[in-house]
């Protein structure tokens, strides 16, 4: 029998936790160790139903501002908070060796800083 996400942050009550099996439910597979939940799973349930909300909205915080029947800082000041439990994810590619000569024959980097670059 398995447990929603919900009840799962109603136990924990927002302490930090880490799950230590996993089950895979089609092949039954299990798989054991620390993980880390992702950090959407570690905010409150309520938070989470306000950030599902603001991406089915596509963004909107007019719309926000209509299924809570609250004002447009009090969407804001809402995200500013879960924004500011939630570590940034850097998305900066490592720039693939076509980019690095481009970079190079364009005379934005020095022949060194290529090599460099190239170098793993």
């Amino acid at each position: 029998m398995t447990q929603s996400w919900q009840e799962l942050t109603k136990l924990s009550g927002g302490t930090p936790l880490v799950v230590e099996r996993v089950r895979l439910v089609n092949s039954g597979i299990a798989i054991e160790g620390g993980f880390d939940l992702p950090p959407l799973a570690q905010i409150s349930a309520e938070d989470q139903v306000f950030v599902v909300a603001f991406v089915r909205s596509h963004g909107s915080i007019k719309e926000m501002e209509r299924m809570f029947g609250v004002s447009y800082p009090t969407v804001k000041n809402r995200l500013n908070r879960i924004s500011d439990q939630l570590e940034f994810v850097e998305t900066d590619p490592i720039p693939s060796q076509a980019e690095i000569l481009r970079l190079l024959r364009d005379g934005e980097i020095s022949g060194t800083e290529a090599i460099e670059r190239l170098s793993p």
